[in-house]
């Protein structure tokens, strides 16, 4: 218990030692060189109300995925509390902002839907859909864009295609994969056979014929969901709709700064669309939040729509869409260890 729990400890100081190197880099990186006096200034005279409307925007994206969590698990026949569900969302977009490609938000979602007594196999088929749809969005913005090739949106874009060409694919890949796992349980029974005995043969895992019975168990749980959401093709394709209305919310943020410095000229679809092929293409690298990169595309690719104003855009726009959505999702994590994390666990998994 002692080692697991300081392999634990070790890998959590490392995680935040690596984003706060990140961080650090990233701040350097977007004021290096810069008067800082006319950042603020510029800031100081943009229109507070647009930025109230921002927040509501992310609230509204964060509660998107709440909506569809609280939906799927209703129509498979698993009661869920709203209120919790909000919390899971919360809690997801927390970690996901704070480890390398998001890869912590779904393994604490699941920890929490646990102790609400959800089964592991479903709130695992889930939230892989959940995660499918999220992507598969972005896969839609960025072959649509590719494809029709919208000239003001192609002109942005010049100087970044090659992380677009990349972020598409990585996207399309992990899909693919995801799909792969959800509606073809044979082979997710098979690979995850395959990682239980080799990792018996270390001698990792003991006991492999009670771990091999207890999975097994759980798969069937797996199948039955997968069975049932493959047969229900309707209840995957309302939450595509949901998800492309949750994306949009994140987007349109970026409008909203656009108008708060009091600028036109440039339309609301070009602004969301160049803010949806930044998400493309950093959604799969292994950066907590995209930091970092998000910055950098977006200084290449917003410089003929801010203008001089672009570093204070960004500040902002990052600001409202990444910082505010880690710190409202920050507060709402610890209300969840306050609220469902102190149960005891629940035997059901």
């Amino acid at each position: 218990m002692k080692a697991g729990f300081t392999m634990s400890r070790n890998k959590k100081i490392l995680n935040a030692v690596f984003v706060l190197l990140i961080f650090g880099l990233t701040i350097f990186y977007v004021f290096h060189g810069e008067d800082l006096g006319k950042i603020a200034a510029a800031i100081e005279h943009s229109n507070l109300y647009y930025w109230i409307a921002a927040v509501i925007s992310i609230l509204f994206f964060i509660g998107g995925e709440s909506v569809i969590i609280h939906y799927m698990m209703n129509t498979f026949g698993q009661r869920t509390q709203l209120t919790h569900c909000f919390l899971y969302s919360f809690v997801g977009f927390f970690f996901s902002c704070i480890t390398p490609s998001a890869t912590g938000g779904q393994p604490m979602q699941i920890y929490f839907m646990k102790k609400d007594r959800i089964p592991v196999a479903v709130s695992t088929v889930i939230l892989m859909i959940v995660t499918i749809t999220y992507k598969f969005v972005l896969v839609i913005i960025g072959v649509l864009v590719l494809i029709l090739k919208p000239e003001p949106v192609m002109e942005y874009l010049r100087p970044v295609t090659g992380w677009m060409h990349l972020g598409i694919a990585l996207n399309i890949f992990s899909v693919t994969a995801m799909c792969l796992l959800v509606f073809h349980p044979t082979l997710a029974t098979k690979i995850m056979l395959s990682i239980i005995n080799f990792l018996c043969k270390l001698h990792i895992l003991k006991d492999k014929e009670y771990r091999i019975k207890k999975f097994e168990g759980i798969m069937e749980q797996y199948r039955n969901v997968s069975t049932y959401f493959w047969t229900h093709i309707n209840v995957i394709i309302n939450v595509l709709l949901i998800t492309i209305v949750q994306r949009f919310f994140y987007f349109f943020v970026t409008w909203l700064v656009y108008k708060s410095f009091g600028l036109q000229g440039t339309g609301m679809i070009t602004i969301v669309l160049l803010q949806g092929m930044i998400s493309v293409a950093v959604d799969m690298l292994p950066l907590p939040g995209g930091m970092g990169i998000s910055e950098r595309l977006f200084l290449e690719m917003f410089v003929p729509v801010f203008g001089a104003i672009t570093v204070p855009a960004l500040i902002v726009t990052r600001g409202l869409s990444f910082y505010t959505e880690l710190l409202v999702s920050a507060i709402f994590t610890v209300v969840a260890y306050i609220t469902i994390g102190k149960r005891k666990d629940s035997k059901i998994s």
